[in-house]
């Protein structure tokens, strides 16, 4: 198979009506990297829209088929924060849902940051970095459930459906706390002195609980029989971690190195290291294809990397600034601070993954 670098472009725009009458656009750019098979299913594409100001994070909820996106906008006090319910085939927003008030006096509401959905008790867990605490929604009717306090400026949540727990980083005090999904009381609460835990992942079938440790280029693990955590070394700057789909592998994207590290979690070893693009964000396995996805804030773009032989397969054109990257049956979402909606809007993408 030739090595000649191959670009799969697609310019039509799909004619979908979307909110304040924008339309959702098939904008993405696909670049096959040397040595890449060139078969008819080979290439990805990106479908985009925007949706409102300040997106931070999206989740997928496979028993609503809905993408779950928060937004933020500005500096305490922040007054403009949404939940939004959003049509992942669209991309249109279906419904926003407004945080509780906090200060009466400033208007300033429980803003929303990252995101986590429970599809076991239908509900999504949001984390709200400026007020250290997380908060439970209802996915049905949106309703605020409960706001959980003592996470000193909790970045991220993942839900472990399985053990009825969610795990959320106090990114602010080298802490990674979990709560009961049922009762939302406090179970566990693990600190690790000098570490900021960020972004966060779970092994469901064993209840360990990964943590990318920034501060520390480590990942922080958590095991249920375990009295204290183990710390595993990975690259520098990790703020982001998956897990592969046998839960043995590991994976950050690294914001200092502008990369992926693999991690092998039995060795305690990062086995590859893999140049993705500056400014490393997210990072989201593909479980269907074993492949993972890098959001790269600097270069505006989403690198898909085959972890087995530690190589880019394809680069994959967002917006600005992607901030987030989720995968879902063979389909990922981002979410970018790209401001270039036609009112400001920042943009989400869906992604169609090739094989």
């Amino acid at each position: 198979m030739t090595s000649l670098t191959r670009r799969i472009r697609r310019t039509a725009a799909v004619a979908v009506a979307l909110a304040a009458g924008s339309a959702l656009t098939v904008t993405g750019t696909a670049t096959a990297q040397p040595g890449q098979h060139s078969g008819k299913a080979s290439g990805s594409t990106v479908e985009s829209a925007p949706l409102v100001k300040g997106l931070y994070q999206s989740a997928y909820s496979e028993r609503n088929h809905v993408l779950w996106a928060t937004s933020s906008v500005g500096r305490p006090p922040v007054t403009n924060s949404s939940l939004l319910k959003v049509d992942p085939r669209t991309l249109k927003v279906k419904a926003s849902y407004t945080p509780p008030t906090t200060d009466a006096g400033t208007g300033a509401v429980e803003a929303v940051y990252g995101v986590a959905v429970d599809d076991e008790h239908n509900t999504v867990w949001t984390t709200n970095t400026r007020d250290n605490s997380v908060a439970v929604y209802d996915q049905r009717t949106g309703k605020h459930l409960a706001s959980l306090p003592g996470v000193n400026h909790a970045r991220e949540v993942v839900v472990d459906t399985r053990h009825n727990l969610a795990w959320a980083s106090s990114f602010g005090d080298g802490t990674v706390v979990a709560f009961d999904t049922r009762t939302f009381k406090e179970k566990k609460r693990v600190t690790v002195e000098g570490s900021s835990p960020a972004g966060l992942a779970v092994n469901e079938r064993t209840g360990a609980t990964y943590a990318a440790d920034l501060a520390g280029d480590q990942i922080i693990e958590i095991t249920p029989k375990s009295e204290s955590p183990r710390l595993i070394p990975t690259g520098d700057g990790p703020i982001s971690v998956a897990l592969s789909k046998d839960g043995r592998t590991a994976y950050t994207a690294d914001q200092a190195a502008g990369g992926l590290s693999v991690v092998d979690l039995a060795k305690g070893t990062v086995t590859k290291s893999v140049a993705t693009g500056a400014g490393a964000l997210s990072v989201a396995t593909d479980r269907r294809s074993g492949r993972v996805l890098v959001a790269n804030r600097t270069p505006g773009n989403v690198t898909v990397v085959d972890p087995v032989k530690g190589a880019v397969v394809e680069t994959l054109t967002t917006g600005a600034n992607p901030n987030h990257v989720g995968v879902a049956g063979g389909t990922a979402y981002v979410v970018d601070k790209s401001g270039t909606g036609p009112e400001g809007q920042d943009q989400a993408h869906r992604i169609r993954l090739g094989r």
